[in-house]
């Protein structure tokens, strides 16, 4: 790939995410006119059960032109807690109920576990929702994610997950840098989990959906995926297999090492080990012929360069440099860049999205396309050989072994 292609193809991505921007822009104008009118939302969460996942029920707090008119939860504690903290006019225990009898326009679907995504998001969009903001991942197999495009597809739903790296502006300030040749030619990403308690294929799941998005935005779709699944140093057989946490479903292995062959990038690497980690590793690593660009997770992440074609600063004495949404070794401007902040920002562009009749920056495409890098490791594992993305089989691989 030449850094010309690779130029083109981020200014490419660099128009989407400042259009994007622009309309998100607008939505704090509409803001000063909501008193008269304000966006109807509905609340889905289920304490005991994913509860409402990284604050994607208060988000709606600090959006002024929206009301809060409902929460969901079939636990009655934890759903007269939420209609208290929200200020939410009315509980419901059925969410289907509360779309049936609210009818909002937006729906926050809370609830951390993977087995309530599906029917959640086809409930609300039959019934009239025109944006739904989901917690990640999105669902437990292709089959489910095909289940929820297809109807946010048929009832014109914007659907935005909650990957909010997707909405970080040092997002645009290191595609610039790749565009503008600060790394070379780029080589590869790596990318690891958090490799705790979780890791292997918890991990994969769980926290792999970040860096799998991160992964697709910068090095295109994924073509192929050809990886390794063991559990104590051998390959996972059918014994290994245990209900996954947080509704995950099927799931097995303690490591997981998987290459990905990349649209605009030769390859991309995930591995994770579990018990081996340190979190500050969680994120990707863009590797180039003239250096190294380091980015975490989450709506302002931690950046940092090394520009050092030999990527050893011991042998060239070249240092890493701080990355801030301002540029290389420039203070960071923005002084709220909380998950919080994240959250609203990501919520304006779901606004702006339905309004504008346009995805949002975070949809239900890159959010399957993450989905499918998951599932791709598992298959791969059962057929013992590198698969095609998209993948055939649509099922969780491992209900298969």
């Amino acid at each position: 790939m030449t850094n010309a292609t690779l130029s083109e193809e981020t200014k490419t991505s660099r128009r989407r995410f400042l259009a994007a921007t622009a309309a998100l822009a607008a939505t704090t104008t509409m803001a000063a006119a909501a008193e008269a009118r304000k966006y109807r939302v509905a609340v889905i969460g289920h304490t005991g059960r994913g509860d409402y996942g990284h604050g994607l029920d208060s988000v709606w707090l600090d959006i002024p032109e929206a009301a809060i008119l409902a929460v969901a939860d079939a636990d009655e504690k934890g759903r007269a807690a939420a209609v208290a903290r929200l200020k939410a006019g009315k509980g419901f225990a059925d969410y289907r109920a509360m779309l049936d009898e609210v009818k909002p326009e937006f729906v926050s679907i809370g609830a951390r576990w993977l087995d309530q995504h599906r029917d959640m998001v086809v409930a609300a969009a039959e019934r009239g929702v025109r944006g739904i903001y989901l917690e990640k991942p999105m669902c437990r197999t292709l089959e489910e994610a095909d289940a929820m495009v297809a109807a946010c597809e048929k009832h014109n739903v914007k659907l935005a997950t909650a990957h909010q790296t997707r909405y970080s502006p040092k997002l645009k300030v290191v595609a610039d840098l790749i565009g503008a040749g600060a790394l070379g030619q780029v080589l590869e990403i790596r990318a690891r989990g958090k490799e705790d308690g979780r890791g292997g294929g918890e991990d994969l799941w769980v926290l792999g959906t970040h860096v799998f998005d991160l992964m697709a935005f910068y090095g295109g779709a994924p073509k192929w995926c050809f990886a390794r699944v063991t559990q104590g140093g051998r390959p996972i057989a059918r014994a290994d297999i245990k209900p996954g946490a947080e509704g995950i479903g099927a799931l097995a292995g303690d490591e997981v090492h998987a290459m990905y062959g990349l649209e605009r990038i030769p390859v991309g690497y995930f591995d994770s080990i579990r018990g081996a980690g340190a979190p500050v590793r969680w994120g990707i690593r863009i590797h180039g012929s003239k250096g190294i660009i380091e980015m975490g997770t989450n709506y302002l992440p931690p950046c940092f360069i090394l520009q050092d074609p030999n990527w050893s600063p011991g042998q060239s004495g070249k240092g890493w440099a701080p990355v801030s949404s301002a540029g290389i070794g420039a203070p960071e401007p923005i002084r709220n860049g909380t998950p919080h902040m994240g959250n609203v920002v990501a919520v304006r562009d779901l606004i702006a999205a339905v309004e504008a009749d346009r995805p949002p920056i975070a949809n239900i495409y890159t959010a399957r396309t993450a989905v499918e890098m998951i599932v791709a490791c598992f298959e791969s594992q059962r057929q013992g050989q590198p698969v095609e993305i998209p993948l055939q089989n649509r099922k969780n691989p491992l209900e298969m072994l």
